[in-house]
């Protein structure tokens, strides 16, 4: 399969950006992904010694991949404890 890729590519050089792009983007999406199952607060892996996740989490830790303008070492605490 890899011989059959190599040779298409050798006779047929402008596939070479679209293999990049692909596998950027694959990769991408692929530590997305990994990011969403290991950093998500409402993930749980270990049942048996944290069960809720969630209620460990502090005001000011970031858990969102994007926020605009948002400062969270400002932000108080407005829940209460478990």
């Amino acid at each position: 399969m890899l011989a059959l890729v190599r040779k298409q590519l050798r006779t047929h050089p402008s596939l070479i950006p679209l293999f990049i792009f692909i596998g950027g983007g694959a990769t991408m999406a692929a530590m997305y992904l990994a990011r969403l199952a290991l950093k998500n607060p409402d993930v749980c892996w270990d049942k048996k010694n944290n069960p809720e996740p969630w209620n460990k989490l502090g005001p000011n830790d970031q858990y969102k991949l994007f926020a605009v303008n948002m400062d969270y070492s400002k932000l108080k605490k407005d829940r209460p404890d478990f």
